[in-house]
């Protein structure tokens, strides 16, 4: 670009910058919004001096700072990448515009499916469309299936035989397709590739790694593998994933928040981390040589849900890949695949102690030598996402007794604090709403500027009551775990089902008593703070009705029928999905979208 051209354009973000110096302009901006928080937050504390609670206070508000200030951040930038670049993706995988899409493959790819206890049919559904649009488009010679299955269930375990056999007869001559149950599930769905890596990694040069519940199309996995060929270097390459359109009012109201926070986040998050990008374990491609090579996991000393075999494995296998030279990269477009959420909160909250779980192993990984500062960062941040819950929950109860006596706090300062905090939190979704809202035909692909902004405020403000339950949830998990009390790693239920008021009172009373119990000491202590402490508190005082209610179908089909919190694919389903389920073509004949509409970039 000339000289005149860069002053015509100040505006446009220039891809000039080194990816360190990417990195210190982040941790700069991370850090000073860090430090000048907690020095509103000990204004807010201290008007006449601080006391031990207040000391206590402002060092919880400290931990809880690092995934909200970073998200913050990763949505700034993700933002001006897309409404200021050229070409965001180019911007963080510069590879990828330099691909054709009609680039010949040389290498052979594996694709692997994990499964275990799943329904075998639901698999055979999502897989069927990926392998005739591989063979259509010609290339069912440069790939070759595997189900790798760990299922305990004998009689899933037949199921799945007789359903992939004849998946296998349908695509004879045209793609392979092997099916392979291992007699136990050593290692969990690390120790099942690894497996797969030993008996049959010779025969290929990469892998692309698919959930149960991975929907992709045959174009994505062509586009991931012929980027991670068109460079050597790639190791890993994570493709994005976005969720299923559902009818489950959870899992609409959920993923709804998370397609709105992803676009920008992701953006933002892969334009700093570069070539230390995360590996989610499924929609992505591995270069198969050194990943054998590099990234085999060993089991951790010990017994207990902190010992044995590495449950969370996939950053792991990154940051192992980065260390052995190799980058891992993301493309962040929204093409790439499917992937279902949980249809009940109940079963949230299940897969996320399993996540908690096994990221908490990732302690013993921090003093790996050869890791790369961002890998290490990578880790702990990864412990710290889990371990900022109970900062918040000792924060929302202590934080009342902060206005009992003394001098009590500084009232505009923490009006103040909170109204920074309360975008702060939401910065992904609000970028991505103001970024659609402002482009000609953006928000039309979510039905239109009323539809993406009401359907916005009323996922964000489920997300809102969500999260603190999630936080006493973790925060009494974590308790239980240096006494060996772990969760499982069992099959997810992923059909929608409603959970009786019996069944979320058990598992979320703790959750009832304590945000009833913050409520309380609001309002005996300081009335005036109660609609705040609402942010906060409501939530979990209404865990309960908020698990049955987002279960329950009725309100699930109300939602789709109003056209709340509905996808792009939901108003124009994608190929495969009408692939898959030619239903869920019907909400696109009463929701006045437009055929072929794509989601903007």
């Amino acid at each position: 670009m000339s000289t005149e051209a860069t002053a015509a354009q100040p505006a446009r973000v220039r891809r000039g910058l080194t990816i360190g110096a990417r990195r210190a302009l982040f941790a700069g901006l991370v850090t000073a919004t860090i430090v000048g928080l907690i020095a509103l937050m000990r204004q807010t504390l201290a008007p006449g001096g601080l006391s031990p609670l207040d000391v206590l206070l402002v060092a919880l508000f400290a931990v809880t700072l690092p995934w909200t200030v970073i998200g913050f951040w990763n949505a700034v930038i993700g933002f001006w990448l897309l409404r200021f670049s050229d070409d965001p993706v180019a911007a963080v995988l510069p590879v990828a515009a330099r691909v054709s899409p009609h680039a010949t493959i040389t290498g052979s790819t594996a694709i692997l499916v994990c499964v275990r206890n799943e329904v075998p049919d639901r698999i055979v559904r999502s897989l069927r469309p990926l392998l005739g649009g591989l063979a259509a488009a010609g290339h069912g010679a440069d790939f070759h299936a595997y189900v790798l299955s760990d299922t305990s269930d004998s009689a899933i375990a037949v199921a799945e035989e007789t359903a992939f056999a004849v998946l296998a007869a349908e695509f004879s001559g045209r793609i392979a397709l092997t099916y392979r149950r291992r007699a136990d599930n050593a290692g969990f769905k690390a120790g099942n590739i690894a497996e797969f890596c030993e008996r049959y990694g010779d025969a290929h040069d990469y892998a692309v790694t698919l959930d149960a519940d991975s929907v992709v199309p045959a174009e994505a996995v062509l586009r991931l593998v012929r980027i991670v060929e068109a460079d050597p270097k790639l190791g890993i390459l994570q493709g994005l994933v976005i969720g299923r359109p559902a009818t489950s009012a959870f899992a609409r109201l959920f993923q709804y928040s998370m397609r709105l926070g992803m676009r920008s986040y992701t953006v933002g998050s892969a334009w700093w981390q570069a070539d230390c990008g995360p590996y989610w374990g499924h929609n992505a491609v591995l270069r198969l040589e050194p990943f054998r090579k590099h990234c085999e996991l060993s089991a951790l000393p010990g017994t207990g849900p902190l010992g044995g075999h590495v449950l969370s494995h996939d950053q792991i296998e990154a940051v192992l890949m980065r260390r052995a030279g190799y980058e891992v990269r993301v493309l962040p477009e929204e093409t790439l695949g499917f992937e279902e959420n949980p249809p009940t909160l109940v079963e949230f909250v299940r897969r996320d102690l399993r996540w908690c779980q096994g990221n908490m192993q990732y302690w013993r990984f921090l003093g790996l030598p050869g890791l790369r500062p961002v890998s290490r960062y990578q880790l702990l941040f990864a412990i710290l996402m889990f371990f900022g819950s109970p900062a918040w929950v000792a924060l929302t109860v202590l934080g009342p007794l902060a206005g009992l006596g003394g001098a009590g706090i500084d009232v505009d300062a923490a009006l103040v604090l909170f109204w920074i905090l309360l975008p702060m939190w939401f910065a992904p979704q609000l970028a991505t709403v103001l970024d659609m809202v402002t482009r000609p035909s953006g928000a039309m692909t979510f039905g239109g500027r009323a539809a993406l902004c009401g359907s916005a405020v009323l996922a964000m403000g489920f997300m809102q009551m969500l999260v603190p339950v999630m936080w006493i949830a973790h925060f009494i998990f974590l308790i239980g775990l240096p006494f060996g009390r772990g969760i499982g790693w069992g099959a997810q239920a992923r059909d929608d089902h409603a959970v009786p008021a019996a069944t979320a009172m058990r598992l979320l009373w703790p959750q009832t008593v304590l945000g009833l119990s913050v409520l309380l000491l609001v309002f005996l202590t300081v009335p005036a703070a109660l609609p705040y402490a609402l942010v906060l508190a409501a939530g979990p005082a209404l865990a309960v009705p908020l698990a049955v209610a987002t279960a329950s179908p009725r309100v699930g089909r109300l939602l789709q029928r109003l056209g709340i919190c509905r996808l792009p694919e939901e108003r124009d389903p994608p190929a495969i999905l009408r692939a898959i389920d030619p239903a869920a073509a019907a909400p696109l004949a009463t929701s006045g979208a437009t055929p072929g509409a794509t989601p903007a970039p």
